[in-house]
């Protein structure tokens, strides 16, 4: 029997039926089949070594392709779970996928306790394992028999795990002396494997339930070239460097404190005029493009985000509730800012006259994530989102979207993320109970998407079952400037909220008709965007956003009155100037204002008093000469200008 393969440049060809994507691969070209990781065949994720028995479309990816890299630290997480079960007897498992830089296993170490003195152990351990080139053969195997083979090794989670399954759906995978529950795919066998690192220890409960057992969760990451292994380890170094909270503290941006609560930031003054400037940033945008600012509340009755669906999807991560115990209600901290919104277009009558009407606000909103996954900015209880929701006509809606598009792509060009990706995430057709509204609504709403990206050349992906609940998006990953993938922006387009809402407006016809809602935040929230641009920037932020553009040093106390009207001549142009006027050596002062990332050092002594001059030093390029200070305000001026505008 003969089937076709489909190839993805649409060429057709023809195999016996049983041969593998691997054997396909090695028909090409040999090459092809030793560096080939992955294979799709119909878009659903396939083994390499897996036989295809049907007609098929065929894709093979490598190292360079997402699906490849999966595939790989997939199979590593495996080769990581038999060095920890050689090394420590008794040890159990609970799950071991890839991520987006390597992978993890959370296990359940018995009577062991894993330190970082381990990591060479199980490293060598997994590199010997790896040479010994062991296939990874995938089985199905029945409910019953699953449950009995890891019941019989004590493997309480995996049993879990199966006894939520559907019998005739459950696979296994086995290398080596190591058996695993798994869907796969992997990677034929461990012999590509050549670098490992063990990269770090974490806490983690099983299920991300703080009742469960805490189990560890062992990272790491693996490569097919040592020399990949040392780049990664060079760019980690890089990365400490540019740890936004290291940076944080020592630009005196932000800080935390136990004492007001855990993922709570603290803006000191620096850090709140920056995101002063952020905000007036895009405040400037939204006015140019017709939006209307809005403030809302801190917290909100609980039958408010229970018409939206909120409460019933993430009423378990918001703070508990707030009860007032003369009137017996209930109220939130508020987790999101779009059900307020809805309230404000219900607040008065609206005509189709009104559309679209753009409502912004820079809101507050908290979530209770667990202590074990905050992280700086990046990850806090508390936040404020640069939200906007637009109210329009059905038609519209493209239109809208069209021009939020071109607000994120300007924002991304002033603050220099020039390497930026897009995703089209939608709803998962086959698991349609996790959405809320109509099938109607969801195909439109995914057509709007579909075609503002067609009609901006977008070269978009698009993922199953990324959508929101309440409908789809368009999501922005940009990649800082060491390569590092960050989600920022996103906007969402909304039936199904305006219906529970019962959001009405009067039409052309004077009958009533249903907005439609696009979700918007170019930033996504202040927190997680400053800690971005801080690790992207080295904390060396464009000069018009910067804390401090200038600070002046006088080499000694007795040319501190200069310092101080260069600053005031300065600060009258508009500059954000300061001077350091301690008694400290000029070396000493430098340094610690290039440690504090001011982008220009301004240096006065006897020679520039007399002159009416400063000398000037620029972050990074050093000593720039002497000059007027007026030419210095010029100087200035046009670096800000070219900074907002390149």
């Amino acid at each position: 029997m003969m089937i076709n393969i489909t190839f993805p440049d649409k060429s057709v060809k023809q195999f016996e039926a049983g041969v593998t994507p691997l054997e396909i691969a090695r028909s090409i070209s040999p090459r092809l089949a030793d560096d080939v990781l992955a294979a799709s065949i119909n878009g659903e994720e396939w083994d390499l070594s897996r036989p295809v028995n049907g007609d098929a479309e065929l894709k093979l990816f490598k190292w360079d392709d997402p699906e490849g890299k999966h595939a790989f630290w997939h199979s590593s997480a495996h080769l990581l779970a038999e060095a920890l079960q050689i090394l420590y007897p008794g040890v159990k498992f609970g799950i071991g996928p890839a991520i987006e830089s390597g992978f993890y296993y959370d296990i359940d170490p018995g009577q062991h306790q894993l330190t970082s003195d381990d990591f060479k152990k199980i490293e060598d351990k997994m590199l010997e394992l790896a040479r010994n080139k062991e296939d990874i053969v995938r089985a199905d195997i029945s409910k019953a028999d699953a449950l009995k083979l890891f019941g019989d090794r004590g493997e309480e989670y995996k049993c879990e795990l199966i006894s939520e399954l559907e019998d005739g759906h459950i696979t296994t995978y086995t290398q080596g002396c190591f058996t695993d529950l798994c869907r796969g795919p992997h990677i034929p066998n461990t012999a590509p494997i050549k670098a490992v690192k063990i990269t770090s220890l974490a806490g983690a409960y099983w299920r991300g339930d703080e009742k469960r057992n805490q189990l560890v969760r062992v990272y790491g990451i693996t490569f097919p070239k040592k020399k990949m292994l040392d780049d990664y380890l060079a760019l980690l170094e890089e990365a400490k460097k540019r740890d936004h909270r290291k940076l944080g503290k020592e630009m005196e941006l932000f800080a935390f404190s136990q004492n007001v609560g855990a993922g709570l930031p603290l803006w000191l003054p620096k850090g709140a005029a920056l995101r002063d400037r952020l905000e007036q940033f895009l405040r400037k945008i939204q006015k140019r493009y017709g939006y209307l600012q809005v403030i809302t509340p801190h917290i909100g009755n609980k039958a408010l985000y229970v018409t939206s669906g909120h409460y019933a999807k993430y009423g378990k991560d918001s703070f508990q509730p707030i009860h007032t115990p003369q009137e017996g209600e209930e109220y939130l901290l508020k987790p999101m800012n779009c059900p307020h919104h809805c309230e404000i277009f219900r607040a008065l009558p609206r005509s189709y006259r009104d559309l679209p009407l753009r409502l912004a606000e820079f809101g507050t909103v908290y979530r209770y994530e667990q202590s074990g996954e905050l992280h700086g900015l990046t990850r806090v209880r508390g936040f404020t989102q640069d939200d906007a929701h637009i109210y329009c006509a059905p038609d519209q809606i493209k239109d809208e979207f069209l021009k939020v598009m071109d607000i994120i792509f300007y924002i991304f060009k002033a603050l220099k993320f020039d390497n930026f990706e897009a995703q089209i995430s939608l709803r998962d057709p086959e698991h349609k109970e996790k959405y809320i509204g109509s099938d109607e609504n969801w195909h439109l709403a995914e057509q709007a998407i579909i075609e503002a990206c067609a009609e901006k050349g977008l070269n978009a992906r698009t993922e199953l079952g990324e959508a929101a609940f309440y409908g789809p998006k368009l999501d922005f990953m940009v990649k800082d400037a060491i390569g590092r993938r960050w989600q920022l922006g996103t906007i969402q387009v909304d039936y199904n909220l305006p219906e529970r809402f019962q959001l009405e407006y009067t039409g052309a016809d004077n009958q009533k008709h249903r907005p439609v809602m696009i979700h918007r935040a170019p930033f996504g929230s202040m927190e997680r965007f400053v800690a971005v641009l801080l690790e992207h920037t080295a904390g060396k932020f464009p000069l018009w956003l910067t804390p401090e553009q200038a600070v002046v040093l006088p080499i000694s106390e007795k040319f501190n009155d200069y310092a101080h009207q260069v600053a005031a001549a300065l600060e009258e142009q508009d500059f954000r100037v300061e001077v350091d006027d301690r008694n400290e050596k000029i070396g000493r002062k430098i340094r610690d204002n290039e440690l504090k990332r001011i982008p220009y050092l301004v240096i006065v002594g006897e020679k520039e008093q007399e002159a009416g001059e400063v000398s000037v030093r620029k972050q990074g390029e050093g000593d720039q000469g002497s000059m007027k200070i007026a030419n210095f305000a010029r100087l200035l001026a046009e670096e800000v200008k070219k900074s907002i505008n390149q």
